[in-house]
């Protein structure tokens, strides 16, 4: 069955490149430091779906942990169904998408520039209705993606949310090691082979992580989803223990993502009560939580948390792989779903 998802492995093996790519075209990022010199931005808002809204957690979580100002992910609708009027001074408005088509962003993002705000979107595609209504736009240059299911662009969208953050701060980007580190878990054919053949896709899959893991759980889930077609929930672990932990069973199949060079003190009790349900547990990251019989996927380990989490995608994206071929599907091309998703 390796005949199926042959783009999306493909696309997979091209991350490291990608991140090159960036890396090497940081530059044109020079021309935000006017933009935040000159700009005293107040809020963030981020628009985005899908994918590139998983994607969006994650900048989140770094403009607040770095930079301390509020940041919000739009509710679209409020324009698009209700058309609200936006009062968005000293509102920087950051749109991500990876086609930059979508009906619903491009008039969300009208709205928002007539509001007042300040756009930046950051698409893989320069001359999209989405790029060139932006004051500025940053360019994921993760070259043509065929597979419906996004992974090189998703990666695509942290490394450049990492890199659009130190420009914001005045700083270098430092993330070579994600290239080398990265390069390491393409090379493994085995990365995920024993969770595969471990999971079965009739009982319930729950994805959990917290922070800077959380946005990667999400898009795990939903890269199951769209290629298996099967129900996968993406969540907190803090989320869970409030509520949906109640449907756990011994036959729910439970993935930590829990990466390397992070504090996971904070989960150790969590895990003592999941654990009291007798669920099958998986580790993404690191290994120093695991008991003898739970399957460890070892993640990257850079020396930060951050960057091991963009690295750490690519492991969510080969299980997802692996994971449809062996249920004889073709992730490629899920049914039900094309390349560009226009809502309105």
């Amino acid at each position: 069955m390796t005949n199926l998802g042959t783009s999306m492995e493909s696309e997979i093996s091209q991350i490291p490149e990608v991140f090159q790519t960036i890396l090497d075209n940081s530059n044109q990022f020079d021309k935000l430091q006017d933009v935040f010199k000159n700009h005293d931005f107040k809020s963030v808002q981020i628009l985005a779906r899908g994918t590139s809204d998983n994607a969006a957690h994650f900048l989140k979580y770094l403009i607040e942990t770095k930079i301390g100002i509020p940041v919000g992910l739009t509710s679209l609708s409020s324009v698009t169904i209700y058309a609200t009027q936006l009062k968005f001074e000293n509102t920087l408005v950051i749109a991500i998408s990876q086609s930059g088509q979508s009906s619903d962003l491009i008039k969300y993002s009208h709205a928002a520039k007539a509001g007042g705000g300040f756009l930046i979107a950051m698409t893989n595609d320069e001359v999209s209705p989405l790029a060139v209504i932006s004051d500025i736009h940053i360019s994921l240059l993760a070259g043509k993606e065929v597979a419906v299911a996004a992974t090189k662009s998703y990666a695509a969208e942290l490394l450049c949310s990492l890199i659009l953050v130190d420009f914001w701060l005045s700083q270098n980007p430092s993330a070579a090691s994600v290239i080398s580190q990265a390069k390491l878990l393409i090379a493994d054919k085995n990365l995920v082979a024993k969770a595969v053949e471990s999971v079965n896709s009739e009982n319930e899959i729950v994805v959990l992580g917290r922070g800077f893991s959380y946005p990667n759980a999400k898009e795990f889930a939903l890269k199951i989803q769209e290629t298996s077609k099967v129900s996968v929930q993406g969540l907190s672990i803090a989320d869970y223990m409030h509520g949906p932990i109640s449907a756990l069973t011994s036959k729910t199949q439970l993935f930590v993502l829990a990466q390397n060079d992070s504090d996971l003190s904070f989960i150790k009790d969590y895990i003592k009560q999941i654990r009291s349900r007798s669920p099958k547990i998986y580790w993404i990251g690191t290994k120093s939580l695991a008991e003898a019989s739970e399957i460890v996927i070892e993640g990257a380990k850079t020396g930060n948390e951050i960057h091991n989490c963009i690295i750490d995608c690519i492991i969510g994206q080969r299980f997802a792989l692996e994971f449809a071929r062996k249920n004889g599907l073709d992730p490629d091309k899920p049914t039900g779903l094309s390349k560009v998703t226009l809502t309105n």
